[in-house]
């Protein structure tokens, strides 16, 4: 088993490594749509265009990130740091201007107009570009993501696929099965499959296990057996014996029950064919083996790899930041119209930090069939999709909760364990939002009366009146609404508290306010938060650089910086 090259490169849209004549299994963990698809390798005989312009630099501007200490006290010192941080970005700008060495990441390469013509790639530089991306995500899966795993690939059941490949399987063990049952026996495959098991049995040992090297290279010596088979002196059953025994040694606890099924079998074909099976589960077992043993040191050196591959893609694809480009600009006018006109020039006002905190907060927000999906966040689209659809469904969650306990007051909510029974019917009626959200909302609002109906004459208190109940389920099922008032001020809290973990110096404690109205789902935004926070930490890491030049180009004009800022 290799160790830091142990995964292939593969090829993005066919997850075929280069050399291979199988697929690869498809890690669990990489995300639905891992980055963006490069144009033509669905047809690999496709001529492919895109223009050469774009700008790279040498020396890029640090960003602003999550490391860098922030004053306890925040609220005092927040317009003090602000500044700080513009001021750093443009001293350094105008260093890297006045000694010509302007290496600010931008769209153009230097001395190329922006209007240049297309040229043709190759399509060994689309394959390359293509194997670049692919192996930042697999990098990228394997730091971020703590439960990632190669898996089997399994066919859809009754799909064409499966049933290719049933059809090819049986057609291939049959024919074996037909040269064992000839008289003499014919062994010519019968040997091909030892030779395949004896290579699968050397590739799960590791450089120490010289003995069982050995062992296996004279017990499956391939001249031996040929020999063997040509004067009818082949014994496959010991040697499917000796194969079944080794890989019991080989194998992890979790694969002993499979091993013990082997033992029972007795006919040859039916053996051979859970032996290879085994063997495939065995090999995937080490590969997840190895990636948690790498782990740690691909972890020191993840930012800078995902940095230099994302900079190769960048120069084959010079507009790979178009959709950056216009997601943070959308970022930089929010955050300046934020500002009170009262301050004259509201750009000078704004600091990097904050729009780059207000594009990541955007990013849960975005409509989830979007195709302009900022290029530097395409590794975590879906990680970052799942915590939008979840913090969709807490802000329901609190709101009904918010509902209910102004409807029946809050002596009642105060009950032990009221409110977390209510939380957790209406979790479980809108888990996954599935349905439509109407009809979602009719289903909670029935039973949120139920549970206070029982509720109220249970604990001492006068039964809701007609008015008082329609009032309840109205207010309940009005939530469907998007101006909905209560909806809208709980979804500002949310965001505003989860803010707060991209502005704290120590964002897994979570030790900033809790908005009024949250305390029901604490436990949850504070996980999500921590999540959240981790991703956009490394995300952060890896692309500041870029995120530093275009903010410049966004936030500083002619006058500031001495630069273009198209």
């Amino acid at each position: 088993m290799r160790s830091s090259s142990c995964l292939q490169p593969l090829c993005a849209c066919c997850s075929v490594g280069p050399n291979a004549s199988r697929p690869y299994p498809q890690p669990s963990g990489l995300p639905h749509r891992p980055a963006r698809c490069l144009p033509g390798l669905e047809g690999h005989n496709k001529q492919i265009y895109y223009p050469t312009s774009f700008r790279r630099g040498k020396n890029p501007v640090k960003m602003p990130n999550s490391e860098d200490k922030l004053p306890t006290n925040a609220n005092s010192d927040k317009g003090q740091r602000e500044q700080e941080d513009r001021e750093a970005l443009l001293n350094d700008i105008k260093s890297a201007e006045g000694t010509g060495n302007t290496d600010i990441p931008g769209l153009c390469k230097p001395g190329i107009s922006c209007s240049s013509p297309p040229r043709l790639a190759s399509m060994t530089e689309v394959l390359e570009a293509a194997r670049n991306v692919s192996n930042m995500t697999i990098a990228h899966e394997i730091v971020i993501n703590s439960n990632f795993q190669i898996q089997q690939m399994e066919s859809p059941q009754n799909s064409l696929e499966r049933r290719m490949k049933e059809m090819m399987h049986k057609a291939f063990w049959d024919s074996l099965q037909a040269q064992l049952n000839e008289t003499p026996p014919e062994y010519s495959q019968a040997i091909k499959l030892l030779q395949e098991v004896k290579e699968s049995l050397l590739s799960l040992l590791l450089p120490g296990h010289t003995r069982l090297r050995t062992q296996i290279s004279e017990v499956l010596d391939m001249e031996l057996i040929q020999q063997q088979a040509k004067h009818n002196a082949l014994d496959i059953e010991r040697l499917a014996s000796f194969i079944i025994g080794m890989m019991g040694s080989l194998c992890a606890p979790v694969r002993d029950e499979e091993i013990k099924k082997l033992k029972g079998l007795t006919e040859i074909v039916s053996l051979f064919r859970e032996i290879f099976r085994v063997l495939d589960l065995m090999k995937i077992d080490m590969v997840n083996f190895t990636i948690k043993t790498l782990k740690p040191h691909l972890q020191q050196q993840s930012i800078q790899y995902e940095r230099s591959k994302f900079q190769e893609f960048l120069n084959k694809q010079p507009k790979a930041l178009e959709h950056t480009t216009a997601w943070l600009k959308a970022a930089t006018e929010e955050t300046v119209n934020s500002v009170s006109p009262s301050h004259g020039n509201r750009s000078a006002m704004v600091s990097p930090t904050v729009v780059l905190n207000r594009g990541y907060m955007n990013l849960l927000k975005w409509d989830l069939d979007s195709d302009t999906y900022p290029e530097t966040v395409l590794m975590d689209r879906s990680r970052l999709q799942e915590l939008q659809q979840r913090l969709d469904q807490l802000t329901l969650v609190a709101s009904v909760l918010l509902v209910t306990s102004n409807a029946v007051g809050a002596t009642i909510c105060g009950l032990p364990g009221f409110v977390e029974k209510l939380k957790q019917v209406t979790c479980a009626l809108l888990d996954g939002l599935n349905c439509k959200l109407e009809e979602a909302l009719l289903a909670v609002s029935e039973q949120v009366h139920r549970e206070v109906s029982r509720s109220l004459p249970e604990n001492g208190y006068a039964p809701l009146t007609s008015e008082q109940e329609a009032t309840l389920k109205g207010q309940v099922r009005s939530l469907t609404q998007r101006d909905n008032v209560i909806r809208n001020l709980i979804g500002e809290r949310i965001h505003s508290y989860l803010n707060g973990f991209l502005s704290s110096p120590s964002p897994q404690n979570g030790l900033h306010a809790l908005p009024g109205g949250l305390a029901p789902v604490q436990a949850e935004l504070k996980e999500i938060g921590s999540t959240f926070s981790c991703i956009l930490h490394h995300n952060r890491m890896v692309f500041g650089p870029y995120y530093s030049g275009i903010l410049a180009k966004l936030l500083f004009t002619d006058g500031d910086a001495g630069m273009d800022s198209r």
